[in-house]
């Protein structure tokens, strides 16, 4: 019986495989980035995306404020106090004003934020590292409506970033029950001795950890959430509040003990399950996101969860021994996954080296299409798949497209003008040989549609493609009605 993660065959790693791997080890790349891993060769391509401290990518200050939605100084908190005291509506009301206006002023920070980390994937030379952000903050998710901090999501979001192919259980899990955003989001500053709030304990091993409904019981929840007792934050930094703590003996799957917080984690980890669900959420966001409980599906998660264990809970070989598997490589989990909103975005500012134009504008267009940083629908996270793609948002998807492409703003009619070709696409086609003889718009309709879909269309739609380039130079404005005929395909929207 073949290994669930044979070795895919380095002698068989081409350009095709490398589009393949930046794809879905990053947001895609150019046809000489492309050509750059191909060069690499596999071992070397794949090294290069996951040892991605070896490649320089110059953290960029943005400025964002640390003190924003800052507790009240004890001065502060005597005059309001005086303020009540008195009856000083005036003093109060000038107190509740600065409050919003601080409010505002964060609101405004967050989606600074969100236009920030979009340009930032958009722009990174580590693409795996902002992969790897990006589904971590989809895991723990957290959501700035209930937090109400950016510095704390933006703290959080750095966490995500230092420890992405780090230990899931040393740096992660343990790191994420001390994380004041999470904290907040899931109340467990509420949390405290005589009265538990279950929500922290509940996620941890529902979402996060083991997956709903297997391994725990709604006791071993209980419990765990009076072990999380006394776990909060003042400010920005976590703290252990011990008077809140519940000090007292507590069972959690089976075994009695005045069990801690960090107790209750490496418990968690004793479970079959904690390996498994990890990987199989990986898995879908790496190779199958239509992936269901198979046979197939499942002996390489299984595998994957081996290698986990084997490595101490260490993400970075779990994933090398994925990028370099002959499962990952094969034709039916290349141009298969549905693009989320900000891979889509992404992947074609990076494919294509387009300019982002409007970042901001770019990061409402993910919100509309369902997306937003910072900002998940629940604890759940999205959900992915299929789930990204209705009636709704393939419109927007389209114009979001069109956008990038010609910089002609969504609604405008052609009459309007206001599009502008500011680069030039040509470049995509221009290493296509120029033959007498030779079909040069099929062979440039056949490689950008190999390399925009990522998988191959059929002989019909192809020449109705190349019909459109024909009796026309390969320039700049045919080639970008070229791609933009292409994207409007189905497949367009997988990667």
């Amino acid at each position: 019986m073949p290994r669930p993660l044979a070795p895919f065959d380095p002698n068989n790693f081409g350009y095709w495989e490398a589009a393949h791997l930046l794809q879905r080890a990053g947001f895609g790349g150019t046809p000489e980035q492309v050509l750059t891993l191909t060069e690499m060769g596999l071992d070397g391509a794949v090294d290069h995306l996951v040892d991605w401290t070896r490649v320089p990518d110059p953290i960029d200050d943005p400025g964002f404020k640390s003190d924003i939605m800052r507790p009240p100084t004890a001065q502060e908190r005597n005059q309001l106090r005086m303020a009540r005291r008195n009856g000083d509506e005036s003093a109060r009301e000038t107190a509740r004003m600065l409050r919003q206006q601080r409010q505002r002023e964060d609101r405004r920070q967050m989606a600074t934020a969100r236009s920030w980390w979009l340009q930032r994937m958009i722009e990174t030379s580590r693409p795996l590292q902002e992969k790897l952000t990006l589904f971590w903050h989809g895991h723990f998710a957290t959501g700035y409506r209930a937090v109400e901090d950016s510095w704390h999501l933006l703290m959080q979001n750095q966490m995500f970033r230092e420890n992405a192919l780090g230990n899931f259980k040393d740096t992660l899990v343990h790191g994420i029950i001390r994380d004041p955003a999470m904290i907040k989001y899931l109340n467990n500053n509420q949390n405290r001795r005589g009265a538990p709030n279950e929500n922290l304990a509940r996620e941890l091993m529902e979402l996060f950890t083991l997956g709903e409904g297997n391994g725990y019981s709604e006791d071993d929840i209980k419990e765990g959430a009076r072990a999380l007792t006394g776990f909060t934050f003042e400010d920005d930094a976590f703290t252990f509040n011990r008077r809140n703590h519940d000090e007292d003996t507590k069972t959690i799957f089976g075994r009695r003990g005045n069990w801690s917080a960090d107790d209750f984690v490496e418990l968690i980890f004793t479970r079959p399950t904690s390996s498994t669900w990890i990987c199989w959420k990986l898995y879908r966001f790496f190779i199958d996101d239509a992936a269901d409980s198979t046979d197939q599906s499942m002996a390489v998660v299984n595998a994957m969860a081996k290698t986990l264990q084997r490595q101490d809970w260490n993400i970075r070989p779990v994933l090398k021994e994925v990028f370099k598997s002959k499962h990952f490589y094969h034709p039916t989990r290349q141009g298969t996954q549905v693009k989320s909103p900000v891979q889509l975005v992404v992947q074609a500012c990076r494919s294509m080296n387009l300019p982002a134009r409007n970042v901001r504008r770019l990061s409402e267009a993910c919100t509309m299409m369902g997306q937003s940083l910072f900002a998940p629908p629940s604890v759940k996270g999205w959900d992915g798949g299929t789930a990204w793609i209705n009636t709704s948002t393939l419109f927007t998807r389209q114009n979001t497209l069109v956008y990038l492409l010609t910089g002609r703003e969504p609604g405008s009619s052609p009459w309007d003008g206001g599009g502008q070709l500011d680069h030039d696409l040509s470049r995509l086609v221009e290493h296509l040989p120029n033959v007498p003889q030779r079909d040069r718009p099929k062979d440039a309709a056949t490689y950008l549609a190999r390399f925009l879909l990522g998988t191959m269309p059929d002989a019909t739609r192809l020449n109705q493609w190349a019909d459109l380039a024909r009796g026309r130079p390969l320039d700049a404005p045919t080639v970008t009605r070229l791609i933009a005929l292409i994207s409007a395909a189905p497949e367009y929207q997988l990667c």
